[in-house]
């Protein structure tokens, strides 16, 4: 057989018994020695019927192969974990670190020469990155695209950010039960991922600006025909990565990462890209301070007009020209010489991009706000950070003090949060601890805390709420999350009291409780550390070894040693 250095050549020609081995189970499958001397293109298919984002996936995953197949690959697809952010409790953040070890070591153990990473809903696509990051495979990513716009009263609605507003409106008595059975089938109508600037948009559109995915490939909608057509193109650009030995490492570069900050900014992304960046990063060897994304935020205007921050949905962002239309919009605040999977740089690829809707994509000159979307609150409640999506705040509660009503767990909240008599007015700031990366386990998104019933019904719609736990891309309302140190390993949030005094500055990032320091230390002496919740498994390997949220909660022992 022909010599030839890739992998997938050298399992297939190996002339000992190995080879006959490989070759003849392989060819048991309908392939020849003409396929088996092609470059192996693994397609890692993350298809789920307990997964409705990922649906529509084994249809996609066909033209990808039609594509490999015209660019002379051998396509191979392979299974994967597949996490639904709605489907998983408590909650996929805990199974994320799972699925990048899942994929991070299926791309090692098969001899593939390249691989195509389809991923959609919030934790996959990131936990296939921070696997491309390690494996060092030529890789990109196919995202699966948003949902159509939901529709109700001949009005656009979106998921989930309208799922919170309706269902508040229910709970407040303005909605009635048969109303919001009607808007269940109607929010959702159609394959994919949610359609606001939610975790899943955030990702697929960080996937492009990394240079991950081919450009114009995150905000396509999911049942859109030129989804397939990318599809195909993927996989034809697959087997010219194997070609050029390009690979993520080549791709993902600080200035990418960068890049990556820029655009989550400008499009009021989800705070969870924090966690997510820091942790694929991270295995890049590149160390990502909070502070850079402050830096990042306070030079880049926030520009896309998307709810949850904004007005439009995914659709109306294609129709604007996606994440290329706004990446030229920001070309002076970006690394334009990075590499991408299409082996040309990033202002080669843009050359041509414009923003056809400019009431969806802001201009620079014309933004919508000065700053990014997410910030960065440090104080004693956060010595090392906690994150708050300033554009998605109710203007009055961006400087606010109020007396903290605190809630010990997730079980806590729900037995008591609409108890007539909880000591809460409109001014108090609610509290919800233990739901960390080690408390909760898992970090889950509960940081959307709910607006007590009886100030529902007397209008208030938002309030200053504070977790160390997560929300999910989709949520609106002054909600700070993140907070790190977490509570459970010893956090200043582990001791606050009802009716302590709380300060929120977002202009001067301050999050602080009004105690000297003396009283915090001698508070922090009297706190107990809860037991853990695991005693085997991948739970207990989760909570000995997951990291905090500013470290992106990835395992420490997945973390390159220059990084820790």
């Amino acid at each position: 057989m022909e010599s030839n250095p890739l992998r997938g050549a050298k399992f297939f020609s190996d002339p000992d018994f190995w080879g006959f081995i490989h070759r003849s189970f392989t060819k048991s499958m309908g392939y020849t020695n003409e396929d088996l001397k092609k470059p192996v293109i693994g397609i890692c298919n993350t298809h789920s019927e307990l997964n409705k984002c990922h649906a529509h996936f084994n249809e996609l995953v066909e033209y990808v192969k039609r594509g490999v197949w015209q660019a002379g690959g051998l396509p191979l697809e392979f299974p994967t974990i597949s996490l639904g952010e709605p489907y998983v409790k408590p909650t996929s953040m805990l199974l994320r670190n799972l699925a990048a070890m899942d994929t991070e070591e299926m791309i090692k153990a098969h001899q593939i020469d390249g691989v195509v990473l389809v991923g959609g809903c919030d934790k996959t696509v990131p936990a296939q990155l921070m696997a491309a990051a390690s494996a060092n495979v030529p890789a990109i990513v196919l995202t699966g695209g948003p949902m159509l716009n939901g529709r109700y009263n001949n009005t656009n609605v979106g998921a989930c950010t309208d799922c919170y507003r309706f269902h508040l409106e229910h709970k407040a008595g303005n909605i009635t039960t048969n109303e919001l059975l009607t808007i269940e089938d109607s929010i959702c109508r159609s394959d994919g991922h949610c359609n606001v600037m939610g975790t899943a948009s955030t990702m697929a559109s960080i996937a492009e600006a990394l240079g991950m995915s081919l450009p114009g490939c995150a905000a396509i909608p999911a049942v859109d025909a030129r989804r397939k057509h990318f599809a195909e193109r993927t996989g034809k650009q697959v087997v010219k990565l194997v070609e050029m030995q390009l690979k993520p490492r080549d791709i993902m570069t600080e200035e990418a990462i960068a890049n990556a900050i820029c655009v989550t900014m400008a499009s009021g992304g989800s705070t969870n890209a924090i966690i997510h960046l820091t942790a694929i990063a991270g295995r890049l060897g590149i160390p990502l301070p909070l502070e850079m994304f402050e830096t990042i935020s306070e030079k880049t205007p926030f520009l896309l007009n998307l709810k949850p921050s904004g007005e439009y949905l995914m659709e109306e962002y294609f129709e604007a020209g996606g994440v290329p239309a706004l990446m030229k919009e920001l070309e002076p605040l970006l690394y334009t010489n990075c590499l991408s999977v299409t082996g040309r740089t990033l202002k080669e690829n843009n050359k041509e991009a414009k923003v056809l809707h400019p009431n969806v994509i802001k201009s620079l000159a014309d933004p919508l706000e000065r700053y990014g979307g997410i910030t960065v609150l440090k104080g004693n409640i956060a010595a090392n950070g906690a994150l708050i999506k300033q554009t998605a705040v109710s203007s009055h509660l961006k400087k606010h003090i109020g007396a903290a009503v605190v809630f010990e767990s997730l079980e806590d909240l729900n037995n008591r949060i609409d108890d007539d008599s909880l000591p809460v007015n409109e001014d108090s700031v609610l509290i919800l601890r233990n739901v960390g990366p080690k408390g909760a386990p898992g970090m889950p998104e509960v940081g959307q805390i709910p607006i007590p019933k009886k100030l529902l019904k007397k209008g208030v719609r938002d309030m200053v709420r504070i977790s160390d736990g997560r929300i999910s891309g989709t949520s609106y309302g002054t909600l700070i999350v993140h907070v790190s140190p977490e509570a459970s390993i010893g956090g200043t949030l582990a001791i606050i009291k009802d009716g302590d005094e709380i300060e929120l500055d977002i202009e001067n990032n301050v999050l602080n409780i009004n105690l000297s320091d003396g009283e915090i230390e001698q508070r922090l002496k009297e706190w107990k550390q809860p037991e853990l919740h695991f005693e085997r498994g991948y739970g207990l390997l989760f909570e000995r070894s997951v990291t905090q949220a500013e470290q992106g909660c990835d395992f420490d022992f997945l973390i390159p040693k220059e990084v820790k």
